[in-house]
């Protein structure tokens, strides 16, 4: 006689309620609920509804935050995140809660841990000028460095043939130069000329340099060369030069480094006027990097802002890890021809295997 085996029972879900009503807390509640596979049960909210009413992701509201340690010991739950940045808590009662188990987060943190990004919204002017950011020694930050040199001359010597292949190709599809050279800002914010296969028609004007106001040039060749980033190839030369390493934060055009400098620093969402946006000068620029990954072209400021979230995240954990697993994603995006468009989408990228063991290495720091 067979048996039929017993359908796996899922694993249980750690039970979250969610104190505040913020933004951050909206977003929070968001990615919690979009995770997959599921880690977290949302529970639900406490503390005022706001003026506009309570948003629909954040139902049901249990309560205010008097009622908080009574939601606390009713509703069994494991985990509180705490998204009031400017409020008093009880704090000699959830001293009881956290005694009994429950665990304490603290909104940014528990958004940085999930999302992989940081919550620039909660960015401080102290949080800029007291980071700890991790800092690598300087034999191993010229170790790296010298990988990326000798990696990178080897890469442009095995590539040639391809190198040569697609010049042509550029040549023979469209009228103009093989090559795109721009300025961009490098470490520091000193401007370097960036090299990259050419995959739009030439103009005799200014042009945007927002992707979505030029996908009427993108020639025939050019398409294919974004599809599987070989456009980016060239790129070694400057690796080489000392210009970029291959992992980092994406150069911008220096003709956008004043206005996004400006935007960022003055964006409603930071609450303060913070120059975060020039911390992306403290490295040297990448032909790849975790906002590329994780995001995607932008195609305007506010995806900009997005963007950013994912380079402070990067510029706070860097590590040799890090890198090697965003080479890793890089390399199966130039094999498959896999998209990171994070227009399209607005809701969490998939997981590669090696990032989410990077994510589950930081959570348990």
């Amino acid at each position: 006689m067979t048996t039929s085996a017993s359908p796996r029972r899922p694993p249980q879900l750690e039970r979250v309620l969610v104190v505040g009503t913020s933004p951050l807390a909206v977003r929070i509640v968001e990615e919690l609920k979009s995770m997959s596979p599921p880690r977290y049960e949302y529970v639900g909210v406490v503390g005022d509804v706001p003026a506009g009413g309570l948003p629909a992701s954040l139902a049901p509201q249990l309560g205010t935050l008097e009622a908080l340690p009574r939601m606390i010991a009713t509703i069994e739950v494991e985990r509180v995140i705490v998204a009031l940045p400017d409020q008093e808590l009880p704090v000699r009662r959830l001293l009881q809660a956290r005694a009994r188990g429950v665990r304490f987060d603290w909104a940014r943190d528990i958004y940085e841990r999930v999302t992989g990004k940081i919550a620039i919204e909660e960015l401080t002017p102290y949080d800029v000028i007291f980071s700890r950011e991790r800092r690598t020694s300087r034999a191993v930050a010229a170790l790296a460095r010298a990988a990326g040199v000798i990696s990178a001359s080897l890469a442009l010597l095995l590539l040639s043939p391809l190198l040569a292949a697609i010049a042509l190709a550029i040549r023979v599809d469209s009228p103009g130069p093989i090559f795109f050279v721009q300025d961009r800002v490098g470490r520091g914010g000193r401007p370097f000329r960036l090299l990259k296969f050419r995959t739009m028609r030439s103009v005799s004007r200014p042009a945007s340099e927002w992707v979505r106001d030029n996908g009427h040039r993108i020639t025939r060749v050019g398409r294919w060369l974004r599809r599987f980033r070989l456009d980016e190839i060239p790129q070694l030369v400057n690796v080489v030069r000392g210009d970029m390493n291959l992992v980092g934060p994406r150069p911008h055009p220096a003709v956008n480094y004043p206005l996004l400098a400006t935007v960022m620093r003055n964006t409603p969402e930071s609450g303060a006027e913070i120059p975060f946006y020039s911390l992306r000068t403290l490295v040297r620029p990448g032909i790849t990097g975790w906002a590329q990954i994780r995001y995607g072209y932008a195609n305007g400021v506010e995806e900009e802002v997005e963007k950013l979230r994912y380079d402070l995240y990067y510029l706070k954990h860097q590590s040799v890890w890090l890198d090697v697993s965003i080479l890793a994603e890089t390399f199966g995006a130039v094999c498959f021809g896999k998209t990171f468009d994070g227009a399209a989408s607005p809701t969490p990228r998939a997981r590669s295997g090696a990032i989410l063991a990077f994510r589950k290495n930081q959570a348990h720091k």
